[in-house]
């Protein structure tokens, strides 16, 4: 950011960050998108009571953590977070394809093979190998465990500022994802072109670890309209900036794994090649709107 170390701008214990706010306005827009919507969602009023109570816990985190000190602090630093992000993107399997029907496989199936002349998911299926798709698929599953892991290592290092401002950005990534999956839903290749591949999604084999991280992923997340833009690509590269800026030793590490689950992507079947573009566009957007977000709102607090 401009003009301002992030260290500077956490002044104020249990005050509204900018991240609450964020979070606050979002789990309102859905909530009257769900009651706009009411009459196409089947359980819309358990979507709504979900909303809600985000809301309220986090209305009441803020007071606590003002009031009540450090258990409430890491609640409200780490815990609601995971709990939001992992909450709101499993309520989107019951309200994305009620109010906006239409899948959009079909034009990204195109675009892709538009500017390749083939289906990539397709073409890497010839050099796939078990001891590859096993590291590919532990890539792949980082992508639960790096922002997480990047927000303990501020925490532990005592780098406020910091820490605001990421889970700022890396939320803010989250829901203009999210944003997109309700405007371009798409299931991506693995279920729309399993029929071209010689070896079914279910079926690609690793050595010890690709079942078993494939069957967990699914089950957990079941089938969501997810694929545009890619959430994989865009939070990973957020969480890459952010350790480059503010913690290099973590970016050392990360830069690795973050190569690697973007090719994941594709390889494994979960995204075509330009739900991976869209994601990398994402990032830049992420990150380019929502410093300067961030910046306004710590001016208005007068930080």
């Amino acid at each position: 950011m401009e003009g301002h170390k992030p260290k500077e701008l956490y002044k104020r214990k249990g005050r509204w960050r900018a991240v609450d706010i964020l979070s606050v306005a979002f789990l309102l827009s859905l909530t009257f998108l769900t009651l706009i919507f009411r009459y196409r969602v089947p359980r819309w009023g358990l979507l709504i009571t979900l909303y809600l109570t985000l809301t309220g816990v986090l209305l009441f985190l803020v007071y606590a953590n003002r009031k009540h000190g450090r258990l409430f602090e890491i609640i409200h630093d780490f815990v609601f977070p995971v709990a939001v992000v992992f909450l709101i993107f499993d309520s989107l399997g019951g309200l994305v394809h009620h109010i906006n029907p239409t899948d959009r496989d079909e034009l990204l199936i195109k675009i892709d093979y538009y500017l390749f002349g083939i289906h990539p998911t397709v073409w890497l299926e010839g050099i796939s190998r078990p001891w590859l798709t096993d590291i590919l698929q532990a890539a792949y599953s980082t992508y639960y465990f790096l922002p997480i892991i990047y927000g303990i290592f501020l925490k532990l290092h005592n780098k406020r500022g910091e820490l605001e401002l990421s889970l700022f950005l890396i939320i803010f990534c989250f829901y203009l994802s999210f944003i997109g999956y309700i405007l371009f839903p798409a299931i991506g290749p693995r279920f729309t072109l399993d029929h071209l591949q010689n070896t079914p999604y279910k079926t690609m084999g690793g050595i010890f670890l690709a079942e078993f991280i494939r069957n967990t992923i699914d089950a957990v997340e079941g089938i969501k309209r997810d694929a545009f833009p890619s959430g994989h690509s865009a939070v990973a590269l957020v969480v890459l900036y952010l350790s480059y800026r503010f913690e290099k030793r973590i970016f050392l590490i990360y830069l690795p794994i973050v190569s690697a689950l973007l090719i994941s992507t594709v390889y494994l079947r979960y995204h075509y090649v330009v739900d991976v573009i869209a994601g990398i566009l994402l990032t830049i957007v992420t990150i380019y709107f929502g410093e300067r977000l961030y910046k306004r709102w710590e001016r208005f607090r007068g930080d």
